[in-house]
């Protein structure tokens, strides 16, 4: 088992999905965990709740990740609530879909503001707060990789952003002993990408493994980057994608 305990971690967008699944492995493995949500207020009790079931503390900041002054808020109001910070998770983000020629200009801004400039307010935010051994982590997207058909144009390119952060974020922070990385999910079967959906079939023919991932396997991933057995690994790109881009 991986020993976090004494480490504070603020998850973005952890009421749900891959980012509930993060704040609740962190909170396992010994971590107090801090997360944001949007909307949903009873599933953000809920994952505290989970939270506070492993006897770590949970704490729900609600907060919209296009809202520059809300992520500044949010930062503080989890640094207040865990007496610190030591682990940032940026996994909050939204999906686009549909061609250049056809998509629409404020969805697109909506987008690039959760998924590319949020991370880049997190990180900024929190970056006073960290200290050496403390940890940046992203959640990207195989499809910032590869772009394997058409529609999906304007989202893969809002998560190819995230490596060019990464890599020079970590060469900003390296000297002071903290390290980024970014984690690239492929198909995971949450709620907005079911493993029982229209397009499912598709997706898992174009794995190695033949299968969806489940959210606990890319919160694994993203738990072992903010571990001590990670203390060299920075600006790295880890995809965890059951084999997609193989």
């Amino acid at each position: 088992m991986i020993d976090l305990t004494g480490k504070r971690a603020l998850v973005t967008g952890g009421s749900r999905g891959i980012g509930a699944a993060i704040a609740l492995v962190l909170a396992e493995n010994g971590a107090d965990v801090a997360f944001t949500y949007q909307h949903a207020a009873e599933r953000a009790a809920s994952v505290v709740d989970a939270i506070e079931k492993t006897g770590r503390r949970g704490v729900a900041i609600q907060a919209d990740s296009a809202d520059p002054d809300a992520i500044t808020r949010s930062v503080a109001d989890a640094v207040s609530a865990l007496g610190g910070l030591d682990i940032l998770v940026n996994s909050a983000a939204i999906g686009l879909y549909g061609t250049i020629a056809e998509i629409d200009v404020d969805a697109y801004q909506t987008m690039m503001d959760i998924n590319v400039r949020a991370p880049v307010l997190f990180a900024k935010a929190a970056i006073p707060h960290l200290s050496a051994g403390g940890r940046i982590i992203s959640i990207g997207s195989g499809l910032g990789e590869r772009v394997p058909f058409a529609g999906i144009t304007a989202y893969a390119m809002s998560k190819a952003a995230l490596t060019s952060f990464t890599r020079g974020l970590a060469r900003e922070l390296g000297p002071d002993g903290i390290t980024v990385n970014l984690v690239q999910p492929g198909s995971v079967d949450t709620e907005s990408n079911p493993a029982d959906g229209a397009a499912a079939e598709f997706q898992r023919g174009v794995t190695a493994l033949g299968r969806y991932a489940e959210p606990r396997e890319i919160a694994n991933a993203v738990v072992f980057l903010a571990s001590p057995a990670a203390s060299v690994i920075t600006g790295a790109i880890l995809t965890a994608d059951a084999g997609a881009i193989a």
